[in-house]
C-alpha cells in the first residue's frame, strides 16, 4: 500500500486509499465510483480504527482511514471496517501520525506503507 499523497489530520485520523487520482478526490473501487453505506455499527471510540472515507451518505469508495484518537463526531457517518492489529503497527501509524504536514494536511515526506498485510 503507498499512500505518498495522504492526508494526516493531526489527532483525528490518517487518510489514503486514492490510488484513481492520488490526491484524495478519487473514489473508484471495486464496486464502481461509489457505493452505499453499510450498518453504522461500530463507534469511533478510539485510536487504530479503520473506517471509510466519504463526503456524505452513501458517497464510499477506496478511501480509508485510520483513527488516532477518539472521533465521536465520525460516528453515523463513516463506517468502521476494521482495525489495526498489534503493538508494532499501531507504532507504525504513531509515527505516520507524526509526520510534519503542510497547510492542506499532506505529507511533507513521502509515506508509504508496504508488507502490511491483507485485509
Amino acid at each position: 500500500l503507498a499512500i505518498p499523497r495522504c492526508s494526516l489530520t493531526a489527532l483525528c485520523a490518517l487518510q489514503g486509499g486514492d490510488f484513481v487520482k492520488g490526491d484524495g478526490t478519487g473514489r473508484l473501487s471495486i464496486y464502481g465510483s461509489s457505493f452505499p453505506d453499510e450498518a453504522f455499527v461500530l463507534p469511533h471510540f478510539r485510536s487504530g480504527l479503520l473506517s471509510l472515507a466519504n463526503s456524505g451518505p452513501d458517497t464510499n469508495g477506496c478511501q480509508f482511514f485510520i483513527t488516532c484518537a477518539k472521533c465521536d463526531w465520525l460516528n453515523r457517518k463513516h463506517v468502521v471496517f476494521g482495525q489495526v492489529l498489534g503493538k508494532e503497527s499501531m507504532q507504525v501509524v504513531r509515527k505516520i501520525e507524526h509526520v510534519t504536514v503542510d497547510g492542506g494536511n499532506r505529507p511533507r515526506i513521502p509515506v508509504t506503507v508496504t508488507q502490511c498485510g491483507e485485509l
